[in-house]
């Protein structure tokens, strides 16, 4: 058949969607979800506190950018359970492996090769993710999102309902749903319809119009704090790529903004040259931790439940209705399938995108999303 050159799981597979599995926090090697309880450090003097702990769930997937499959989204939800109702743990920490990456969603070639055509087994993949989430909204713990690198994607799903956001002054925030074949409804469209202004939702999840950094991000109350970690002569500088020495520019709002043309090149090559270093976004990360250490367990535990509501019923208005749309969406030969393949068959066919536009066209004459139109947009190997 003339789509026979795409990937595919064999036809008599079965993935295992249960998250009571502390098997998959054993994994030796990527991908895999890693959870480390390190003791709890009083960030003034450096020294551990006996017998009480921060649990670090972390993504381990570098080649991949952190994406999860399936068995790390089963250990995250694992993880954040059993943190949770550990007595020793004061807070629990999501981070991402390496420096590149906190997370950029859900693991491509999985959800190419795997999850089309199997709308049931999608459906299974969507409770997992309530699963994670559920462990963090019915936690008494504070959860810390540690944002080292880029988050996009899912990586900004996964994490959205976490209690605050740490970034390093390097990292980026984007949604690319849309613009491949999905929809940010892992959490981001609810979340952030939350957390921002409806414009700035629709913008960033919907548009999918811009990476934005992590000092607009703060600037747009999306995330708590951001800090420097890279060095020059000794010294911690700012992000170079980015404009944080002014907040206006011809009547525009440019703090947080990238820096474009030969300042972003010039800037890039600067950034790449310099050391990097996180202590900075450490000792803040255990700044936080510390501030909620010292404060009586049950009266943090009722109040982070009754401020979640708010992301917790955006989610639930429409959480039904997310597990049987991706289902349904994941039918062999529609826009789900055309954007996934097309991302993951780039090293073959060289670009990640179908001919979106020619889509449209199509379906302006009343042509079916079917074989036809699917071999139609979709680029050609070489």
């Amino acid at each position: 058949m003339a789509l026979d050159w795409i990937p595919r799981a064999p036809k008599e597979s079965r993935m295992d969607f249960s998250i009571a599995r502390e098997d998959l926090l054993q994994l030796a090697a990527p991908p895999r979800t890693v959870l480390e309880k390190r003791p709890l450090i009083n960030p003034k003097t450096k020294e551990p506190v006996e017998g009480l702990y921060v649990a670090y769930v972390i993504l381990d997937n570098e080649k991949q950018g952190n994406s999860y499959n399936l068995d790390m989204l089963a250990g995250a939800a694992c993880a954040f359970n059993k943190a949770s109702h550990d007595p020793s743990v004061v807070a629990v920490v999501l981070t991402g492996a390496g420096d590149r990456f906190f997370c950029t969603g859900g693991n491509v070639p999985e959800y190419s090769e795997y999850m089309i055509g199997r709308p049931m087994d999608c459906q299974e993949y969507m409770q997992v993710y309530w699963d994670a989430f559920n462990a963090v909204w019915t936690s008494s713990k504070p959860f810390i999102r540690r944002v080292q690198g880029m988050s996009i994607g899912g990586g900004e799903e996964i994490s959205g309902c976490c209690d605050l956001t740490i970034a390093a002054d390097t990292a980026s925030f984007g949604q690319v749903g849309p613009k491949h074949g999905s929809t940010a409804m892992g959490g981001a469209v609810q979340f952030k319809s939350v957390s921002m202004t409806i414009e700035d939702a629709v913008w960033n999840t919907v548009g999918c119009a811009e990476q934005m950094s992590a000092y607009k991000m703060l600037r747009k109350n999306y995330i708590h704090r951001v800090e420097p970690v890279l060095k020059q002569d000794g010294k911690f500088v700012r992000n170079p790529e980015v404009v944080t020495d002014k907040w206006v520019d011809d009547g525009q709002i440019v703090y947080g903004e990238y820096k474009t043309g030969n300042d972003l090149k010039e800037a890039k090559a600067l950034a790449k040259s310099l050391e990097r270093d996180t202590s900075m976004l450490d000792q803040a990360v255990d700044e936080v931790v510390w501030t909620f250490a010292n404060l009586y367990p049950q009266q943090v535990g009722v109040s982070l439940n009754m401020l979640r509501a708010e992301k917790k019923m955006a989610y639930e208005r429409t959480k039904a209705e997310i597990i049987w749309w991706w289902a349904a969406n994941a039918q062999m030969y529609g826009e789900f399938d055309m954007g996934m393949t097309g991302f993951n068959t780039a090293k073959l066919t060289g670009t990640r995108d179908a001919d979106i536009i020619k889509l449209r066209q199509m379906l302006a004459k009343g042509h079916p999303y079917d074989a036809e139109m699917f071999e139609a947009v979709m680029p050609k190997p070489k």
